[in-house]
């Protein structure tokens, strides 16, 4: 117990600056509040823009609602176990989806990487500890893919050791097919591109007893997507979190069936002893990615898909406005489905390139970085603005454009 000497003395160590506010001294009252938020990409001197591009990697993705932020701070504040949280929010969202059972992973990549892992070792955790040196395991080492699905992420199946087999057409899968083969990948996006569709591919898959999966990263919108390849039958469909969904960009789904969700779960953090321990996902992404999914299912597409419609047209009226720049709007039909505008114009009128223009508006203030440039034509998506950007996009490509006036 303190004796009344020490106790004054200690309480005379205490600066009160005036007096006391609420039982605090006001030195300790200031260090009460909150501190104001840093700006953090104004410390590090880290270039902001307008987002007039689409759901890009190298430009981050998308940004998350305050939902999903939320989810991620409240899941911040306690511990569990790892493998509790994705047993149960994989469940929920397994419902959500239409599948046998799903996974929070750490994107697309991984889950391709999980799901082929699950297949070549099942539950057998001897298998789990040898990839990716499959000779001599007896396990497969075989995927089959059509020549236009064929494309630099599919990196994520030949990182479990496996080798890619390309075919083009139907008799082309039938002789690839042999004891090795272990799984039959398609890609969504590339889906026009090919000469088998999605329903004859599991229908291959499953005369053969052969595992099929499909790589849906980019392709929502439709909200049906999410479930429309489960409902079809294929064996594991993975998508990226961080796009459409809104959801972390560190973060996807793996869904399908059972038995390979299971097994592609050896291959996950927190064990230790496989390919996938450094695909880590933590339980604030898992909260994120569940919410993300939950707020997309249950948005008013309807209503978003206007509002980008909408948007696109004032872009669209804007720089129509211009002597010698025409426009078109289309919807690419499989991935990145939302109105894309294309802004081109006459070079003998306008001397600016695509390329000058884009680093233009680049340069300019506020940045704004737009989609792919060809020699006199760029292009802009709205669906990644914040409300009210259009108008500067708008705005400034007009500027730009007026200039390079002849």
């Amino acid at each position: 117990m303190l004796s009344r000497r020490k106790l004054i003395k200690r309480l005379s160590s205490v600066p009160i600056l005036g007096g006391l506010v609420g039982g605090l001294p006001l030195s300790l009252e200031a260090e009460a509040k909150p501190a104001p938020k840093r700006d953090l990409f104004k410390e590090f001197g880290i270039r902001t823009f307008i987002n007039a591009a689409g759901t890009l990697t190298y430009m981050t993705g998308s940004l998350m609602h305050d939902e999903v932020l939320d989810a991620i701070n409240y899941g911040a504040k306690e511990f569990c176990l790892l493998d509790e949280i994705q047993d149960k929010v994989g469940a929920k969202i397994a419902q959500m989806v239409h599948s046998e059972a799903a996974v929070v992973t750490s994107g697309a990549f991984s889950g391709m990487t999980l799901g082929l892992a699950g297949i070549l070792t099942g539950m057998d955790q001897k298998k789990v500890e040898m990839l990716p040196h499959l000779a001599g395991t007896g396990m497969k080492t075989e995927v089959i893919c059509q020549k236009a699905h064929d494309i630099v992420y599919n990196h994520a199946l030949t990182n479990t050791g496996c080798k890619i087999v390309v075919v083009e057409t139907a008799e082309d899968v039938e002789k690839a097919i042999n004891e090795k083969t272990a799984l039959m990948h398609f890609l969504h996006i590339e889906a026009d591109k090919g000469k088998i569709m999605h329903e004859e591919w599991v229908a291959l898959g499953k005369k053969h007893n052969i595992p099929t999966s499909i790589d849906i990263a980019a392709d929502v919108p439709p909200v049906e997507n999410l479930w429309k390849f489960n409902d079809m039958g294929f064996h594991f469909v993975v998508i990226s979190g961080g796009k459409a969904m809104r959801g972390p960009q560190s973060a996807g789904l793996l869904m399908g069936k059972k038995s390979i969700i299971e097994a592609a779960r050896l291959h996950m953090p927190p064990r230790g002893f496989n390919i996938g321990r450094g695909m880590k996902v933590n339980k604030e992404e898992i909260f994120g990615m569940y919410v993300a999914l939950e707020r997309f299912i249950n948005e008013d597409h309807d209503k978003v898909w206007r509002l980008w419609e909408e948007n696109t047209a004032y872009v669209e009226n804007t720089v129509k406005t211009v002597n010698g720049v025409t426009t078109s709007v289309h919807v690419p039909p499989l991935g990145n489905h939302t109105p894309t505008l294309r802004i081109s114009w006459d070079p003998a009128r306008l001397r600016i390139t695509g390329k000058d223009l884009q680093e233009a508006l680049r340069k300019g203030d506020p940045s704004i970085e737009v989609g792919g440039s060809g020699p006199s034509n760029i292009g802009v998506t709205v669906w990644m603005m914040k409300p009210g950007q259009e108008k500067i996009v708008a705005r400034r490509i007009k500027e730009e454009l007026t200039k390079a006036a002849v």
